[in-house]
């Protein structure tokens, strides 16, 4: 297995049911807290941490209207943002766009939101149809992330993504969006009773984790 077969993860984003306030448990944990947005005309909101090789975004709604509107209702965001009742994934996960990601997004849809200038555009799997699985993205950016000037220190000593894992219920139509990462070692996707998130830092060099319960997430580092 070389590196090459593994898609770069660019950031994951995990909506919250409590206008961000998770993200405190994140704060108190050890991590640098980096800047936040507004989504103009997509009707959500940010908090953001940053590490040396990708970022793990906190999103939720601030407008209602703005996310069921025609441009972004075809997202299906507000349906994720509603994960707590309707059992969608909360999770969003944005690949680096490269040509190892090309056949993944060959069937893909186009979004253009607001806050992107003309002409530049998300490719995005919405996954509806598979509600478990994360919603899946890549930015217009060829070949690199966006450069950025974020603090990538924290605390608890923890620098780099190694390893990726979604658990879920199984779906019986997931199979053919799976067989994309089949080659894949940073990024699995595991059968379960829950939508669920677990990322390692640095291969787990310090031998720790922590839950965050209300971010269905486990932190191993």
């Amino acid at each position: 297995m070389t590196e090459s077969t593994n898609m770069e993860i660019d950031h994951i984003f995990i909506f919250s049911n409590n206008d961000g306030k998770e993200a405190d448990k994140l704060v108190e944990f050890g991590l640098t807290e980096g800047s936040n947005r507004i989504h103009p005309g997509q009707g959500t909101t940010n908090r953001k941490f940053y590490f040396e090789n990708f970022f793990l975004e906190v999103l939720w709604v601030i407008d209602e209207a703005e996310i069921r509107s025609d441009l972004t209702s075809k997202t299906k965001l507000w349906e994720r943002s509603q994960f707590h009742k309707n059992h969608f994934s909360p999770f969003g996960l944005c690949l680096v766009n490269s040509k190892l990601t090309d056949k993944l997004f060959e069937q893909s849809q186009i979004y253009q939101p607001n806050y992107f200038p003309k002409g530049m555009s998300i490719d995005i799997i919405t996954n509806e149809k598979n509600a478990n699985l994360p919603w899946t993205f890549r930015l217009p950016y060829r070949g690199e992330k966006k450069v950025h000037n974020e603090p990538t220190n924290h605390k608890n000593g923890i620098r780099k993504l190694t390893h990726t894992e979604f658990e879920m219920p199984s779906n019986k139509d997931e199979k053919e969006f799976k067989t994309y990462f089949k080659s894949c070692e940073n990024i699995k996707f595991k059968n379960g009773q829950r939508n669920h998130l677990t990322l390692e830092f640095d291969n787990k060099s310090q031998k720790k984790e922590m839950e965050f319960n209300e971010l269905n997430l486990i932190i191993k580092y």
